[in-house]
């Protein structure tokens, strides 16, 4: 259960963080509802992200399924709705769980993991909204397919039966402005809306460059300091 005290810094928080996103595409003369926020609850308890979603945010964050999963169903079996969005690295084996509860999985980087994720979704009776993570510097790491197969993949998740293709992910890479980083993301949005008109979102920009990001064209941004407020090391 949330304390008093700390549903009020969430409101807080949240409602600062509204005016900064609103603020930053007033900046870049985009409307100021063009922008959607996704709070990231990783590392958080089930109890602030219910808090979220009573404050009004329905779009919650996750990055591990182990953490998710579970989120999820407490959420769940509270009568809670929130849209949840899968944004971290996926392995193929963690698909059906995922596609139990997402509906958006903004880390589809390879076409294994598409395949993997269709069958899940088509297994479950659910379709999927699938975003391309692009590796914007090679490095795939890190995640992320190469700049190079960014169509083909979008073209592979907009031919699955039960895969929504809507657009593109990415991190700026470490020590990238990210200006260019997000200008290159840009490109690859548009090679994606070649493949389908429609897949016009682009998922970018955390707590430290989102303002670049929604400059850039960016319509979702992937936030969970500014709600939520500094994290404990991840073990």
């Amino acid at each position: 259960m949330t304390t008093r005290s700390r549903r009020d810094q969430l409101q807080d928080n949240l409602n600062r963080t509204r005016e900064a996103i609103v603020a930053a595409s007033s900046d870049a003369g985009r409307a100021s509802d063009s922008v959607r926020l996704i709070a990231v609850t990783k590392t958080f308890p089930a109890a602030d992200a219910a808090a979220l979603v009573d404050l009004g945010q329905a779009d919650l964050g996750e990055n591990r399924d182990q953490e998710a999963a579970p989120k999820a169903a407490e959420l769940a079996a509270q009568g809670r709705e929130p849209v949840w969005h899968f944004v971290g690295r996926l392995q193929r084996n963690k698909a059906r769980s995922v596609a139990s509860y997402a509906h958006w999985v903004h880390s589809v980087d390879r076409v294994p993991l598409a395949d993997a994720l269709d069958a899940a979704a088509t297994a479950h009776g659910r379709r999927l909204n699938a975003l391309v993570q692009v590796s914007l510097d090679g490095d795939v790491s890190r995640g992320g397919t190469p700049v190079a197969e960014v169509e083909a993949l979008a073209e592979r998740i907009a031919a699955a039966p039960s895969l929504v293709l809507k657009g593109v992910m990415a991190v700026a890479p470490l020590g990238w402005e990210p200006g260019k980083a997000f200008a290159l993301l840009a490109e690859c949005a548009e090679k994606v809306r070649s493949v389908d008109p429609a897949a016009a979102e682009v998922s970018a920009g955390m707590s430290g460059d989102f303002a670049a990001a929604i400059a850039a064209g960016a319509t979702m941004v992937r936030l969970g300091r500014n709600v939520l407020g500094e994290r404990e090391p991840m073990a």
